[in-house]
């Protein structure tokens, strides 16, 4: 990550960290300067951090080298970020708000639904271009699924609705839409949202020159994607529809709950077993 002005780096702002803390990071400030204050100082400690990860690597980071780094005090670092993990998923969400930003104007007079979702994962990745040689330190963490930062967390659910939400809006923007099946169409979303992140996944580990494997594979795989959409309408295929969403609503599309719930009530069904 190439290093920022620092005005630019005071005015990138993310948003996970305060409210996977449980609140708003702003409670204590009554005016716009103080809230001005602390954004910045909120910026300023996120990108110090990512600064670290990159040039030590995450694990050997410490929050009080961050907070030496940014010029703040421990305790007032970890106001902003209870652990590193809350940094991280404040870089998630910055990352986020700024492919929200600029995909209107990406997707603006693209109809065809292969393009609009081509655009809006090569949008995502020129964002995250810049911290791209570090990503698989983050993604280690991200990839442990009692992590906070799994992105099948309860506490990755805000950022999870998020991009599901994004992906509603590539779909009803395209010409797709109207000939869509109508138990697809409710379900489409998320299964695009699942697709993204098969395709970060794969971005993560790619080590080709500017990630030119995962842009081939991104206008490839789209490719496919949309023509089996556009083929899901047909009546003789319904009964495949409903079979996969039944699979993807059972094993992948549930709430971390009910995931948990089904360990806890397996452990004792397998020790009974055992005995």
């Amino acid at each position: 990550m190439s290093e920022q002005p620092e005005a630019s780096v005071r005015e990138r702002v993310g948003g996970g960290a305060g409210r996977a803390a449980g609140g708003s990071v702003r409670t204590r400030a009554s005016s716009p300067a103080a809230h001005t204050k602390s954004e910045q100082t909120r910026a300023l400690i996120l990108e110090t951090a990512l600064r670290l990860f990159r040039e030590r690597g995450y694990d050997r980071t410490t929050m009080r080298a961050i907070a030496e780094a940014a010029g703040v005090s421990v305790g007032n670092a970890y106001y902003y970020f209870a652990s590193k993990e809350h940094l991280v998923q404040g870089f998630y969400d910055q990352i986020a708000e700024e492919h929200r930003a600029q995909l209107p104007r990406a997707l603006s007079g693209r109809t065809d639904l292969g393009d609009r979702l081509s655009t809006t994962l090569q949008v995502w990745m020129a964002i995250a271009a810049p911290y791209h040689e570090f990503a698989a330190q983050l993604f280690k963490n991200a990839a442990d699924p009692q992590s906070p930062l799994s992105p099948f967390s309860a506490e990755s659910q805000p950022a999870r609705d998020a991009m599901i939400e994004l992906y509603k809006g590539v779909l009803a923007g395209s010409d797709s839409k109207a000939k869509l099946d109508d138990e697809l169409a409710a379900m489409l979303p998320e299964l695009l949202w699942l697709y993204h992140m098969g395709i970060v996944l794969y971005w993560v580990y790619d080590r080709s020159p500017n990630a030119e494997r995962t842009a081939r594979l991104v206008a490839r795989a789209t490719a496919v994607v949309a023509r089996l959409v556009a083929l899901s309408r047909f009546k003789v295929l319904r009964p495949l529809v409903r079979e996969a969403k039944a699979l993807l609503s059972e094993f992948v599309l549930v709430e971390p709950e009910q995931r948990a719930g089904d360990g806890r009530e397996q452990q004792p069904r397998r020790r009974q077993e055992s005995q």
